[in-house]
């Protein structure tokens, strides 16, 4: 309450009020006297009573809200929790066995008498608090919190407090695993994450434990011991290219084989007890540092020219190599268009999309695509540049474009149809007249053996005596042959002059002949016939390269009935097989068949002069009649 309106209250209507005469001056509270001297109190001597009730209610209307202001500010403060009220250090994770502390950020007196020294709490539920003492298994020493070591019970959330300021921490203490690691899959049981170093191939570098320096230098009561492990490494298995330099691990050469997780174990002794700790450094091999860190674009090249077409969608590949460099954060990977990069275009139908292809010794390898919706004629004529830099330079490539010609598919499609229905119709004509194609053929461009050898027969008849099989010979296969074909045909009991040795006659005839014919049938091959001596011989001229054997089946042979030497010719040679009545035309596919195999002839007569000609013999279908087959026309 202000003065002035004190000074309203204690207006001249209100000093009439009457006081008791008795009142004396010496009654007067020191607060009455500081307004008097202060004019806000008047004293009279007739109203001495009276001014000092004003006097007192003036006193309570400018103290009161200052009173009640000062409660209710203590009142909320004391109903907040102090655990609300934290700087969060986040999460100590503590390996159980094993020595550990955490530091407060706030910086208290060593007095712990002075109103400004820093105190450790464990909070408990229920917004609790419970002292830490600066003395046993968990303690305190200025401004840490220690565990020497830590037990399964210490899980929980602690508070560090200065003044009106704290700090909470949550610790979490990790369980040992029952059985020790062992190789070759050796996982060492950290409770902190272990820290990252990089050291370039063919490099050197000194690994230092973390936490060590802090231990020796205030925690420990002697020089800590710290041993090294990689991969569960023994120390002294450690080769010249690293060697432990007391209490740090000194890498001399940098190779492969030496990246992986690296082990540190701290031994020392604190107010009598033997504790340790365990610290774990994760090592990643780079790229040498004497190699160039200039990235470069490795897609396009120079001559690479995408293919490009009206209407479509079109994607630029980009590729770009970036070479390792230390905490470089001005990499980069992009597609411009007409100098101006994607997202500065106004056509949003161009995009880009960024991904990492692969990653070796920090070594990077980034793909950038540029997408171009709907391509037009007018995207022809700009300019698209893929760039890559980092902060030891830059490097730029142009893509060049090309327009990819539209293909007429329907004329395409006509074409392969067309293809496809020549095809199927000549290979339908080709099965149906392969014979009189091959036949064609021959009478062209086939050579006639008679002017390139001095042989005499063009024919030898082999077949079984006193069968019909020497029947058909006599009858059909001599009379088309000699008659109508035109060939020399070669049988012994015709042939052969009397008095001669059947085995040189035989000999004699085949040796003089161009192709033996076999007429195969039951009784072809008996042992001791002169038909077997005459497979035999002809088996024989055919191993030599001088005569050739054809195969001609009259009637079916059993199994048993085929010797070694017609096994052997029917694997290698083809058979012909009569087939009785349907054989017996002259244009039928046994004579068509007979005649591939025997030596070109024209038939005599033939119009054209040409076997298998227009108008040949094979080609024409003579009258029953007239046929010489037909035993009645002979």
């Amino acid at each position: 309450m202000s003065q002035a309106a004190t000074r309203q209250e204690l207006s001249p209507q209100q000093d009439r009020i009457e006081v008791p005469p008795t009142a004396t001056p010496r009654h007067a509270t020191p607060q009455l006297e500081s307004l008097e001297r202060d004019g806000l109190c008047k004293r009279r001597p007739s109203t001495l009573s009276g001014k000092r009730i004003a006097c007192i209610w003036s006193l309570v209307n400018f103290f009161g809200p200052l009173l009640v202001a000062t409660v209710m500010v203590n009142l909320h403060t004391s109903t907040v929790p102090a655990e609300a009220r934290c700087q969060d250090l986040g999460e100590l994770r503590v390996l159980e066995g094993e020595a550990s502390w955490v530091r407060c950020p706030f910086r208290g007196l060593a007095n712990g008498s002075s109103s400004h020294a820093l105190t450790w709490y464990r909070l408990l539920p229920g917004h609790l608090e419970r002292p830490i003492k600066r003395s046993g298994r968990v303690s305190t020493e200025r401004d840490c919190l220690r565990f020497q070591p830590a037990a399964a019970e210490d899980s929980g959330r602690y508070a560090c407090r200065l003044r009106n300021r704290s700090a909470c921490v949550n610790v979490r203490v990790v369980s040992r695993p029952q059985e020790a690691p062992e190789d070759p899959k050796c996982h060492w049981p950290l409770a902190a994450e272990p820290g990252q170093v990089v050291i370039p191939l063919e490099g050197d570098m000194v690994l230092e434990c973390p936490d060590w320096r802090e231990v020796a230098a205030a925690a420990a009561d002697d020089a800590p011991a710290v041993i090294w492990y990689h991969a569960c490494e023994q120390p002294d298995r450690w080769t010249s290219d690293r060697e432990q330099v007391g209490a740090r691990l000194q890498v001399h050469y940098m190779v492969d084989h030496y990246q992986g997780l690296y082990v540190c174990q701290v031994h020392y002794r604190r107010s009598g007890r033997a504790l340790h700790f365990t610290r774990g450094l994760n090592v990643t091999a780079v790229s040498a540092s004497s190699l160039p860190k200039v990235p470069s674009v490795l897609q396009p090249t120079r001559e690479h020219v995408f293919s490009v077409k009206r209407g479509q969608d079109v994607r630029l590949l980009c590729t770009g190599h970036f070479p390792y460099l230390d905490q470089d954060l001005e990499w980069d990977i992009w597609w411009s268009v007409d100098g101006n990069r994607t997202e500065q275009l106004a056509e949003r139908r161009f995009s880009t999309s960024n991904r990492r292809l692969r990653s070796r010794y920090g070594d990077r390898t980034e793909e950038s695509v540029l997408l171009i919706r709907n391509f037009g004629s007018q995207d022809l004529g700009k300019t698209y540049n893929c760039s890559v830099k980092n902060r030891e330079g830059f490097q730029t490539r142009r893509a060049q474009l090309e327009e990819e010609a539209s293909l007429p598919w329907s004329e395409l499609a006509s074409g392969l149809a067309v293809t496809l229905v020549l095809s199927l119709l000549v290979s339908a004509l080709y099965r149906v007249f392969r014979l009189e194609l091959l036949l064609l053929y021959r009478s062209r461009f086939g050579t006639d053996e008679r002017y390139t050898d001095n042989k005499e027969f063009d024919v030898y008849m082999s077949y079984a005596r006193k069968s019909e099989e020497e029947q058909f010979v006599l009858s059909t296969l001599r009379r088309v042959l000699e008659n109508d074909l035109g060939y020399t045909v070669c049988i012994f009991d015709r042939d052969s002059l009397p008095g001669g040795t059947i085995t040189d006659e035989t000999l004699s005839f085949v040796a003089r002949s161009r192709r033996l014919v076999v007429v195969l049938g039951p009784g072809y091959a008996r042992q001791g016939s002169q038909a077997l001596l005459e497979l035999k011989a002809g088996m024989d001229g055919l191993a030599g390269g001088h005569l050739r054997l054809v195969l001609v089946q009259y009637k079916r042979m059993r199994r048993q009935e085929w010797v070694r030497e017609l096994r052997r010719a029917r694997v290698a040679l083809a058979t012909v097989r009569w087939r009785g009545e349907p054989s017996r035309e002259l244009t039928s596919r046994f004579w068509k068949k007979l005649r591939l195999e025997l030596p070109v002839r024209r038939p005599p007569g033939a119009r054209g002069d040409e076997e298998g000609g227009q108008g040949a013999g094979l080609m024409t279908t003579p009258n029953r009649d007239q046929s010489p087959l037909n035993p009645e026309a002979s």
